[in-house]
């Protein structure tokens, strides 16, 4: 896990590898290709990318009208804007018509860092998870995010894949099976289990090493697709541990604490808490600075496992 690369930069490699096999991907950018990385795709297939300009409405109807047309199309720029300010052209256009685009939405969270409360976006999962059809991947890493974004693409029907801007460590092997809709335990534990998505992940990892030279036994289960969640994994560790704590760069209140508080509620009961943004906005800061801030470190893990 030394590695550190950032999901958008992954992102970006990936398309170029796919682009070589797949004629029939288009990819589009709303004037941000070099910080969402489709840059990259630009240069090698010109004649397949559109920069569609600071127009997120307009990008995402012009993506549902070509994929309708019979292409499958990554429609990228921030969360914020992809999934805030064109959220009715997804719902409508793409979520009712069940149109093939995936919505790659990079610079997610508060680790936006420097580009302060206004781009971070605490709600974008929350947002997508309501669509009916739509899928949400939030990938915990590089070699994560290239698998299940490949995946996403021959799979037909809309996605939402959430990406990050700092680079993150690598958690996987690329010979580790990972498929959307199917959460994989990093760490295997008996007293506790921590749920986790994105880069909160490896927050989680440092937690359990934490949790276990205090003697206490935590799983850590990546839980990349939100939707749709991995029920039997959520209820397998609620059976096995008795304590659930989720961990997201996301709010609290309908991202993946709130997903799994669902299954379990119906399911299986247990003491539960949930790490991530509360109900705040963020603000400027070095990423690191505000993790720590706003309580979303391996540190709040921790504390969170503990006060169960």
């Amino acid at each position: 896990m030394a590695d550190k690369i950032a999901t958008r930069q992954a992102y970006g490699q990936a398309l170029v590898e796919i682009g070589k096999t797949n004629k029939n991907l288009v990819v589009m950018d709303a004037d941000l290709s070099k910080s969402t990385m489709t840059y990259e795709f630009s240069k090698a297939y010109p004649e397949r990318f559109f920069n569609m300009g600071i127009a997120e409405q307009n990008m995402y109807a012009a993506a549902a009208g070509l994929a309708l047309s019979g292409k499958v199309v990554c429609a990228s720029t921030f969360a914020m804007f992809a999934a805030g300010r064109a959220f009715e052209i997804i719902r409508n256009s793409i979520g009712y018509t069940k149109a093939n685009v995936k919505i790659c939405a990079t610079h997610a969270g508060i680790t936006v860092g420097e580009d302060g409360a206004t781009h971070q976006t605490f709600e974008d999962v929350a947002l997508m998870r309501t669509i009916p059809g739509m899928t949400v991947i939030n990938p915990s890493d590089a070699v994560s995010a290239k698998k299940l974004l490949a995946q996403a693409i021959d799979m037909q029907g809309p996605s939402y894949i959430r990406l990050g801007r700092a680079a993150v460590p690598v958690c996987y092997d690329e010979s580790d099976d990972i498929v959307i809709g199917k959460a994989n335990i990093l760490r295997d534990g008996s007293d506790a289990a921590i749920i986790a998505s994105g880069i909160m992940v490896n927050e989680a990892l440092i937690a359990a090493e934490t949790l276990a030279a205090c003697g206490i036994s935590a799983r850590v289960i990546d839980m990349h697709t939100i939707k749709p969640i991995d029920r039997e994994a959520i209820i397998k560790a609620a059976r096995e541990t008795g304590k659930i704590v989720t961990a997201e760069e996301h709010s609290v209140i309908g991202g993946l604490g709130a997903a799994v508080a669902e299954v379990l509620a119906c399911e299986y009961p247990v003491k539960m808490a949930m790490v991530g943004q509360k109900d705040t906005f963020g603000e400027s800061g070095k990423p690191a600075e505000l993790l720590e801030k706003y309580g979303m470190t391996a540190k709040d893990i921790v504390a969170a496992v503990k006060n169960l």
